[in-house]
């Protein structure tokens, strides 16, 4: 199979797969939209960036080790492959008894903090309850994707997480429009989907015969660490989007009320979409990358990543156009009242301005982990909040007021592209296929 057609093969089942990973979060708005209205969507969007941060701790886990697993498969280091795929689903492991275990304790202090009060706490609380006595099979959902796609699995990655979907999206009309359990059943619908997509996970690993690794375990501290390492890059991917949902909710607050909240949960939702539906973009290459620079191809490397940049704009771009034309109807979709819908347009148009940057960083950032780049792809990953802090909360509203908080947006996705393209281009001299992991 040529470069062209294994792009094809891993990207568009990988862009689906990120999108419908996404959705859980938004069919949950849009069915407590329907039947709480503002206040329920405003708790959805309070408590989302606790699921997205449980799904960030799989995806980093998973993504650390699909790493270093497709790395040994372009050395063809049968030995390496079992011993990284090991360490990571041990790990995988011991993340969902540990976040379990944290969330259920802090939960309520945390909703607190990202702006929940009064009846909103109580809301999102419900909700935030179940999600976590529920977060092992999100972070095993999360988790053995990367790695379902790393052995030749993007189209059953995809599938897997299609039913997870639909059976939330069949149990939310069930719990909430029908049987009237409000948060809570939205909350238990999510849960339910991510654990038919986590099943589904195991069950392609086990029919490749790839669980066997776990037999005679021994820890490798070297492993470990790389894994780790590997992983904080896609963790931060995964979770950046909804630090930023934490500023702007913060900023949105402080400057706009509950009005501005709300406006801000229907657009974050839209946005989020065609963000992951980028990211499926980049995190698709990553395969065939890693596997090329553990073979030494950094034609084919480049090959790709070329691929990728040209879809991305396209994507992007295209995006821009339906949801721009659709703007005065996305608002309705989603339940909120008349007196919301005109600034829910308005703010969403100024959001597209930045899908072209977005569509350059969400490739670019998994190109720089593919190769071991994590320095660089942290820059870009964690420098979006820490300047969105700066923009959102202090710069940008004092001379414009809210407006400057929805501005800051793109602002700042402008800057990380700049500064992203800097490092490609130093980096183009640096990176050497030779740099391969022991």
């Amino acid at each position: 199979m040529s470069i062209q057609r294994k792009f094809f093969a891993n990207v568009f089942p990988a862009m689906l797969a990120f999108a419908f990973s996404g959705i859980y979060a938004i069919v949950d708005g849009f069915f407590i939209g329907q039947k709480l209205g503002d206040m329920g969507l405003a708790a959805i969007n309070v408590a989302y960036p606790i699921t997205a941060f449980i799904q960030a701790v799989g995806t980093g886990i998973g993504m650390g080790g699909a790493i270093a697993v497709a790395i040994c498969i372009g050395q063809k280091n049968e030995e390496g492959q079992k011993h990284y795929l090991s360490n990571t689903l041990v790990l995988i492991g011991i993340s969902c008894i540990a976040i379990t275990v944290l969330l259920l304790l802090g939960f309520p202090i945390l909703l607190q903090w990202f702006g929940a009060g009064g009846e909103l706490l109580g809301l999102a609380e419900q909700y935030t309850q179940v999600i976590a006595i529920g977060a092992a099979f999100q972070i095993l959902g999360t988790g053995l994707t990367p790695l379902i796609r790393n052995y030749n699995g993007s189209v059953i990655a995809m599938c897997s997480m299609v039913a997870g979907f639909l059976t939330n999206v069949v149990l939310d009309w069930l719990f909430v429009m029908v049987l009237s359990y409000g948060m809570t059943g939205a909350a238990v619908a999510t849960i339910i989907g991510q654990a038919v997509t986590a099943v589904i996970g195991a069950l392609f690993l086990w029919k490749k015969k790839k669980l066997q690794c776990l037999l005679g375990y021994r820890p490798s501290k070297g492993e470990i660490h790389r894994i780790l390492l590997g992983g904080l890059s896609p963790f931060g991917l995964t979770l950046s989007p909804n630090l930023v949902i934490i500023v702007i909710n913060k900023a949105a607050f402080l400057y706009g009320g509950d009005h501005a909240v709300a406006c801000y949960a229907v657009v974050s939702y839209v946005v989020c979409i065609v963000q992951l539906l980028l990211q499926g973009v980049g995190d698709g290459c990553q395969p065939l990358i890693s596997q090329a620079y553990g073979a030494g191809q950094e034609r084919d490397m480049h090959t790709v990543r070329r691929m990728a940049y040209v879809t991305g704009g396209i994507l992007s771009v295209v995006s821009m156009g339906v949801m721009y034309s659709l703007r005065g109807v996305i608002p309705g979709v989603f339940g909120v009242s008349d007196g919301l819908t005109q600034d829910v347009a308005r703010v969403l148009t100024i959001f597209l301005l930045g899908f072209v940057f977005v569509a350059f960083l969400r490739i670019t950032i998994p190109y720089f982990y593919a190769v071991k780049r994590t320095l660089f792809a942290c820059l870009l990953i964690y420098g979006e909040p820490i300047l969105l802090c700066l923009m959102a909360l202090l710069v940008l509203p004092s001379i414009l007021g809210v407006d400057g908080v929805w501005i800051s947006v793109p602002a700042v996705q402008m800057i990380l592209t700049a500064l992203g393209i800097f490092l490609l281009v130093w980096s183009q001299k640096k990176t050497k296929a030779t740099e391969l992991p022991s």
